[in-house]
């Protein structure tokens, strides 16, 4: 499983560790992902996703789920959290 997060698309960075004598190795920041259950309003459901502790904080300060898919460019979202996009797109068209 690829440590990307599903919702902002955060994965690993990469750089150096550095010594006390300036020397420099390779080494991996991996994004801190945990597995939650974030419920839409509008679908009456909840959701799995691995989200990153940053990714959640967003989802909570946009106020929820629905309004951070609503918002978030196709390109960031995972291939789940588009589906779930969709829905939310096609139960809003025929209240509106």
């Amino acid at each position: 499983m690829s440590r990307i997060c599903e919702l902002t698309g955060k994965g690993r960075q990469v750089g150096h560790n550095v010594s006390h004598a300036n020397n420099k190795t390779k080494r991996v920041f991996l994004p801190n992902l945990q597995n939650v259950t974030l419920m839409s309003e509008k679908l009456d459901r909840s959701f799995k996703f691995r989200v990153s502790t940053q990714g959640l904080r967003s989802v909570e300060h946009n106020g929820g789920l629905d309004n951070w898919l609503l918002k978030t460019k196709d390109e960031k979202l995972s291939a789940r959290a588009l589906k779930v996009k969709r829905e939310l797109k096609k139960a809003a068209a025929p209240a509106a």
